[in-house]
């Protein structure tokens, strides 16, 4: 039988289910929010917690995270709408945004091609995709899915389908990380920087 109380142990076995989290950082945290939040604190946290489960949902567009029909990006008007860079994941889009220099719009597939896995096309948001082609004058579709097999796997094919429509198709460049040296990449990692390389 175990000597935590229930009420501690109930919040920890909650954390163990976040990403990344085993039993010990769980415990931790678990701790800290006894021990170191007034009650009101954490009431404030709950309270947040569930605003951000009630208000936030998927854009209606891109499927990007947003508080009302359609994301930020997509109401801006100043955005290229004919550049379409297509992620995985929203957190992809965030990535992007802070590294700054992107001034299209996105598309989120919400995960990657995993037979494997049972994750074929229908559970992407491929349909959707192809849909905002009909409506919209796309010149280039990036391709920015992740360069694991899954990532390459997407990425080829919506190429084979979107290709044939004329559209320009792009891969984000992969390869050395800015500010590393090449003698400590691996050999994966230097072909992808070899094959992403362009014209000076």
């Amino acid at each position: 039988m175990s000597s935590t109380p229930v009420a501690l142990q109930n919040v920890i076995d909650k954390f163990v289910k976040f990403p990344g989290v085993g039993r010990r950082s769980a415990e931790r945290m678990a701790y800290f929010i006894l021990n170191n939040l007034s009650s009101d604190e954490v009431k404030l946290l709950s309270e947040d917690l569930v605003t951000l489960k009630v208000s936030i949902r998927f854009c209606s567009i891109c499927h990007n995270i947003s508080e009302e029909d359609t994301c930020i990006i997509c109401r801006d008007t100043r955005r290229d709408r004919s550049v379409i860079c297509v992620v995985e994941d929203p957190r992809d889009i965030i990535a992007i945004e802070k590294a700054g220099g992107f001034n299209g719009v996105y598309h989120v597939l919400m995960g990657s091609l995993a037979p494997l896995e049972g994750r074929g096309p229908d559970d992407l948001k491929i349909a959707e995709l192809a849909n905002r082609l009909t409506s919209e004058v796309v010149e280039e579709m990036i391709i920015a899915t992740d360069s694991d097999t899954e990532g390459e796997t997407t990425a080829l094919y919506l190429t084979k389908i979107f290709k044939p429509k004329g559209i320009k198709m792009t891969r984000i460049g992969m390869g050395i990380p800015l500010g590393s040296n090449i003698e400590y990449a691996d050999g994966g990692t230097i072909m992808k920087a070899l094959e992403a390389r362009r014209e000076l």
